[in-house]
């Protein structure tokens, strides 16, 4: 399965931990982050990432590009509600194209962990009708 990475500068340690805990699910995966969060992934986790270019220099509709071609399964969004983004519009654009394409989003860590065990579990089987 081919999972979307991304997470605003307050959640970035959140995410390295995240995927730290989720190693062992995620190393069977093919991961893609913004170019920020997947470098600090990568040094945390020791997992390997494809990087995009950072958010806000377009790595954000790099990954929505992804997403329109169906070209990923699952998008892990860690979100800073509390702190506006000079980017928005690109952050509100991955949320609408995963609507839009019915890619599975987790944008908080508990809708995150749900979806990850999820994956382990093989609930995902499913998207392989949508390729």
């Amino acid at each position: 399965m081919n999972i979307a990475l991304i997470a605003h500068d307050a959640k970035k340690k959140l995410m390295q931990n995240f995927c730290i805990a989720y190693r062992g699910i995620l190393t069977h995966n093919t991961l893609y982050a913004t170019g920020t969060t997947g470098r600090l992934v990568e040094e945390a986790a020791n997992l390997n990432v494809h990087k995009f270019l950072a958010g806000h220099l377009g790595g954000e509709q790099q990954l929505g590009a992804q997403i329109e071609h169906n070209q990923m399964d699952l998008v892990i969004f860690l979100r800073d509600p509390l702190t506006p983004k000079v980017h928005e519009p690109d952050v509100n654009n991955i949320v609408k194209l995963c609507d839009m394409y019915n890619i599975p989003l987790a944008t908080n860590l508990a809708s995150a962990e749900l979806l990850i065990k999820a994956l382990e579990r093989g609930d995902f089987e499913w998207r392989e009708m949508y390729k």
